[in-house]
């Protein structure tokens, strides 16, 4: 979404009238998770992120959209890194702020399981956030989410898991408390979390694909088990409002 999309009703549209059975956001501000409770479709959400700014707390949240009965659910707790960070992170963030860089706490993901038609268990949907330190702590995230699956059931995961691959934005690692080694490595996490794809029998449907311009990386994924086989995925132009491309994934 963009924590401060400034195109919301552009993209209350968009997803309004949008053809989905399961549509994932992350980043959706406290006012537009009231909208998203007003369109004809089962809804899960928690608190993506608490974002401490200067004289306020903002709440954003990830919310899974279902077209399809949501029968359970669970939210996943990350642990709260923020007392962890070097002083450099601490003030690279603190300089940043006129870009909306902040304190962050109580983090999370989600997870869903949801009835589909055509399916003979129940499909667990992840929706995850991972966040943007350094490597080793977002490998940690996506792990402590994999803990809630259960191999013999349909899953998908989707989400920003913010995976900086190309060297333009690597030195980001560093800032934000990584080691020169996640700097100067700058392919060195996609193979690890791609590693990591493999061991939970999950495919990237957009490997390769470009989804934030700005660190021309794959930020944002959906990745399916081997239950499902993958029709068509693409990464939409328009990124109305966001940062980050949304995408879509039709599978079978």
């Amino acid at each position: 979404m963009l924590f401060r999309n400034r195109e919301l009703e552009r993209a209350f549209a968009f997803i309004r009238d949008a053809d989905f059975d399961i549509f994932c956001l992350q980043e959706v501000p406290d006012n537009f998770l009231t909208r998203l409770h007003t369109l004809p479709c089962h809804i899960a959400y928690r608190i993506d992120v608490e974002r401490h700014l200067r004289n306020r707390v903002e709440h954003n949240f990830a919310v899974i959209l279902s077209k399809h009965p949501i029968e359970s659910g669970g939210r996943i707790p990350f642990p709260d890194y923020w007392p962890l960070l070097p002083l450099r992170a601490r003030l690279f963030i603190r300089i940043m702020r006129p870009l909306a860089f902040s304190e962050m706490r109580n983090r999370g993901g989600l997870y869903a399981d949801i009835r589909i038609p055509g399916s003979a268990a129940l499909v667990r949907i992840f929706n995850l956030h991972l966040i943007l330190i350094h490597p080793t702590w977002r490998l940690k995230e996506f792990e402590t989410a994999m803990t809630e699956r259960d191999k013999s059931r349909p899953t998908i995961v989707c989400g920003d898991f913010n995976t900086l691959e190309s060297p333009h934005i690597a030195p980001l690692n560093w800032l934000m408390g990584g080691t020169l080694g996640d700097a100067a490595r700058y392919n060195r996490e996609r193979t690890h979390i791609n590693h990591r794809f493999v061991e939970h029998e999950l495919t990237n449907a957009l490997n390769g694909s470009i989804t934030h311009p700005l660190s021309r990386s794959q930020l944002d994924h959906i990745l399916v088990s081997h239950a499902f086989a993958i029709k068509s995925a693409e990464v939409l132009p328009d990124r109305v409002g966001s940062d980050h491309h949304p995408i879509r994934v039709e599978i079978t």
